[in-house]
């Protein structure tokens, strides 16, 4: 566990040391779609004091296909262009898994799961409704050995007006990952509050940057810079830096 004190007056993002969530392997899901920018991307946020990067593209039948084998595949592509412009830095890749019948079915067929650090695996749900059985995955998670960390949380507009589920998730077992982009109030007033809510109640294990766009890399460049944000998080203790 990493606390804050005495880091508020980093200025990037080296008290993190690793990303845990981002969608830069290319051309895979809506995250990055060039392997040109995604050298760039890793560049950019080694610059910004990351030590080493986790990528965690979607698992969403239907619309992301993605697979076990293709997505380890896609990033030993990244790490030989690393090579290639003799780029010495970490990539590591999961995924993140969106709760449904499907991902409940791999688990219950026991197929491999892409998971991360100390056997974490990153979950989401619809931004639209929660998914009815986020509870069974959850303990089915646990009971095979893995961590369960729930993907910005903050994000799900219909958990706004009950706070209490918050406390639910982490009492079954589930850690919390917000964004930084929520941090800048780029998904709006009521998930910032949301954020920020669950950062000063200490419910928040990981923060990740969820990268897939220029956008969201400006906008995670000019956080660093802000004092607020650096006194919101300074009593944290996070996991980032576990990875």
């Amino acid at each position: 566990m990493f606390s804050f004190l005495n880091k508020k007056s980093n200025k990037d993002y080296s008290f993190l040391a690793v990303d845990m969530h981002s969608h830069l392997l290319p051309g895979i899901d809506d995250g990055l779609a060039t392997m040109e920018q995604t050298i760039h991307f890793i560049q950019s946020l080694q610059q910004l004091g990351y030590k080493k990067l986790i990528c965690t593209p979607h698992i969403l039948p239907g619309v992301h296909n993605n697979t076990y084998e293709g997505i380890l595949s896609k990033l030993n592509e990244v790490k030989a262009a690393l090579l290639q412009q003799n780029i010495n830095f970490p990539i590591e890749a999961a995924a993140e898994y969106m709760v449904g019948l499907e991902f409940h079915e791999t688990l219950k067929k026991n197929e491999p799961i892409l998971s991360f650090g100390d056997k974490y695996v990153l979950i989401e749900m619809s931004f639209a409704a929660v998914s009815q059985n986020i509870t069974q995955v959850i303990f089915d998670l646990l009971m095979k050995g893995y961590k369960p960390i729930l993907a910005h949380p903050e994000r799900y507009s219909y958990f706004h007006h009950n706070f209490k589920v918050y406390e639910e998730f982490i009492g079954r077992g589930c850690l919390l990952q917000i964004n930084l982009l929520s941090l800048t109030g780029f998904y709006g007033k009521p998930v910032l509050k949301v954020a920020e809510k669950l950062i000063k109640n200490n419910m928040v294990s990981f923060l990740g940057t969820d990268m897939h766009h220029e956008g969201h890399l400006n906008m995670t460049k000019n956080l660093v810079q802000s004092a607020n944000f650096h006194h919101l998080i300074k009593d944290l203790n996070l996991l980032n830096n576990t990875l």
